[in-house]
């Protein structure tokens, strides 16, 4: 039988293989705490994972191939995006490998733990993924309009709340300051996924009371948030990065700031648009522009105001014909566009309203949170557009929302019962 590593990622991610006396290939003793999570982009391919050897636990990444030696042959040994790697899941253990920091790389070899009959069932099961199959796809259209939106707002509450559960973990850990917290979770989603994670750790690193006292020097503020990016170590030839780095400097020595590692930013599969280099700028733009920004969002009612403090993000004059430093571009705008504002909205403000609501217990808030989402466009994504080949009719951000609730929740658990969605088709007549 013929593997892969999609496979081997499948049969990690799902714990399909013989746990009993779990060993590393040097025979210590191994527990798996927590596969940690799928990365299906560039980097180590499960994040966050954490195991137990021997009486020691380890938290960290876990990188999977064939053999252990193909990660001689990917190039792992000198990408620092490894060095946090814990564990080697191989089928094959060829070769003893070496990290990068040099200390030998614990393995666990799966090629006889692994059931011979499960590649065919894993195949069949991408086959029924492939084709985004729901437990009640034939019976959908049978539910009425108003049974399912009154389900879907239900699911968007779940939603929200889940959503909201998070940013009252921050708000504690940012000892109640609403603002600080808002300006950490809007970095994070100005990462748009792929790029979230650094933009979390640049906004934790860079606190925002040091960005209000030099709101005035736009400079300053370029300066602060590329320095602390990382971007801003290398020796560059045009004038405006080279000013960007000795403000840094000063800056970094004034407040005792750390940068953040470069290498945690991702450019791969990424438009030139949408380069982090290029977030980085709009992100400085807001920065520059809005003050009290939270604030501002929770005295507007009306949702047009709170659209337009995103719609006037624009970026330094350089960027025009740039999107990295020192590699002239044609010339082409780089200001945020509607999507991406409708993004934010979705993703920070609408959730911010939500979890001020229900924190204070202010109706109006969560009101507003839900209004501004039926206000905003749909998402499109595979999710949406699976519904509405089954017949559902999408028409806002509210009901994309809570349709991916329901397919992450309720469909891929097959938690029919427990769906309000699937109890009416249960008791359909």
């Amino acid at each position: 039988m013929v593997f892969n590593e999609d496979f081997l990622h499948y049969v990690w991610k799902f714990k399909l293989f013989d746990f009993k006396d779990l060993t590393t290939t040097d025979g210590q003793t191994l527990e798996i705490l927590s596969v940690g999570m799928h990365n299906l982009n560039a980097g180590p391919d499960f994040l966050n994972s954490r195991i137990r050897i021997g009486d020691t636990i380890w938290a960290g990444n876990t990188e999977i191939h064939l053999a252990s030696s193909d990660w001689e042959k990917h190039n792992h040994t000198d990408d620092t995006a490894y060095d946090n790697v814990i564990l080697h899941v191989v089928y094959r253990n060829d070769k003893t490998i070496q990290a990068p920091d040099g200390r030998v790389l614990p393995a666990l070899e799966l090629r006889n733990r692994i059931p011979a009959d499960l590649y065919l069932r894993y195949h069949q099961l991408m086959l029924v993924n492939e084709r985004r199959i729901i437990p009640c796809q034939a019976t959908l259209k049978t539910v009425n309009s108003i049974n399912l939106h009154n389900w879907l707002t239900r699911t968007l509450v779940e939603r929200l709340d889940k959503k909201a559960s998070a940013v009252i973990d921050a708000l504690k850990s940012n000892q109640g300051d609403w603002e600080t917290t808002f300006y950490q979770f809007l970095a994070a989603n100005f990462g748009f996924s792929i790029n979230a994670l650094p933009f979390e750790l640049l906004a934790k690193s860079l606190p925002q009371n040091i960005l209000a006292k030099h709101k005035n020097n736009t400079l300053q503020i370029e300066a602060l948030i590329f320095g602390q990016a990382g971007f801003l170590d290398e020796d560059y030839q045009d004038e405006y990065p080279q000013r960007l780095k000795n403000e840094h400097s000063f800056l970094q020595k004034k407040y005792q700031l750390n940068p953040i590692e470069k290498h945690l930013w991702k450019f791969m599969r990424l438009r030139p648009q949408n380069f982090p280099t290029i977030r980085l700028a709009q992100f400085a733009s807001l920065i520059i522009q809005s003050q009290h920004l939270f604030s501002k969002i929770l005295e507007f009612e009306d949702i047009k105001v709170v659209r337009e403090l995103f719609n006037n993000i624009t970026v330094n004059k350089y960027w025009e014909t740039h999107y990295r430093f020192d590699q002239e571009s044609k010339p082409t705008t780089k200001n945020f566009g509607k999507a991406s504002v409708d993004l934010l909205l979705i993703n920070t403000v609408a959730l911010f309203l939500f979890a001020y609501g229900r924190h204070h217990k202010q109706e109006q808030y969560t009101d507003r949170s839900l209004a501004l989402l039926e206000s905003l466009p749909l998402e499109r994504n595979h999710v949406v557009d699976d519904f509405e080949e089954m017949g559902i009719k999408v028409k806002s951000a509210f009901e994309s929302q809570a349709l991916l609730e329901l397919k992450n929740s309720y469909c891929n658990h097959k938690k029919c019962l427990q769906c309000g969605v699937g109890n009416h088709i249960l008791n359909l007549k």
